[in-house]
């Protein structure tokens, strides 16, 4: 049986609450404002001895690559990685990833797909429909820049806290949603941008899916 630390346990369990209310794990600067580190990289020494014990699984090159693992499985995980290529690319996701989107059409209309993409399914809290490409930086503290990909499942319904793609009008935008009794509010993650206020019914307001994971081209 695996053994965890207090403080490993900590971290563990701040994951799990991340991802239960935001559909996010949190990033490194949040674990460490959370427990008092004094910097980022000590809560990336305890995200990597996690790892290594098999209860996380870390995903370079993508924000917030953070993957709970049960840790019962972690063994068949590990036999499972070393699948040979062929059988690993059949377990791959494809995914077409949206560009801009026109007025008053659909969002994955064939006209907006950029191009699609091969991914692990492993990489999201659930399985995503589509990437959806960010424009603009409403979004920065969540981590969650431009140009990144946001992996999005479909959906018309989401719970306060989480991260949703909306449609207003004539634009789409990525911010964190709140519902009140008269009146949805879609909060954006940097002080310079405001949150925009829908009236609760306003026919041309839907929700276009939820946020379940984020893809980044690093340079």
């Amino acid at each position: 049986m695996i053994k965890l630390t207090e403080r490993q346990e900590q971290i563990l369990n701040l994951i799990r609450i991340a991802i239960d209310k935001t559909g996010f794990p949190p990033t490194r600067a949040e674990i460490a404002a959370e427990l008092g580190f004094r910097s980022a990289n000590a809560a990336e020494e305890h995200l990597q001895a996690l790892a290594r014990k098999g209860a996380i699984e870390i995903s370079p090159g993508t924000s917030r690559g953070i993957r709970l693992l049960d840790l019962p499985a972690a063994r068949a995980r590990r036999e499972m990685s070393q699948l040979s290529l062929h059988h690993a690319g059949l377990m791959q996701l494809t995914l077409p990833l949206v560009g801009r989107v026109a007025a008053g059409s659909p969002i994955l209309a064939q006209e907006h797909i950029d191009q699609t993409y091969s991914v692990d399914p492993a990489l999201f809290t659930d399985r995503p429909d589509y990437l959806l490409r960010v424009r603009g930086m409403s979004m920065r503290d969540a981590g969650i820049l431009d140009g990144d990909m946001l992996a999005v499942k479909k959906t018309s319904e989401a719970r306060n806290g989480q991260i949703v793609v909306a449609r207003l009008g004539d634009e789409v935008t990525v911010k964190r949603y709140r519902k009140s009794a008269d009146m949805i509010e879609l909060l954006p993650e940097n002080d310079d941008f405001k949150t925009i206020r829908v009236e609760a019914g306003r026919e041309d307001f839907a929700l276009e899916g939820l946020a379940v994971g984020l893809l980044r081209a690093w340079a």
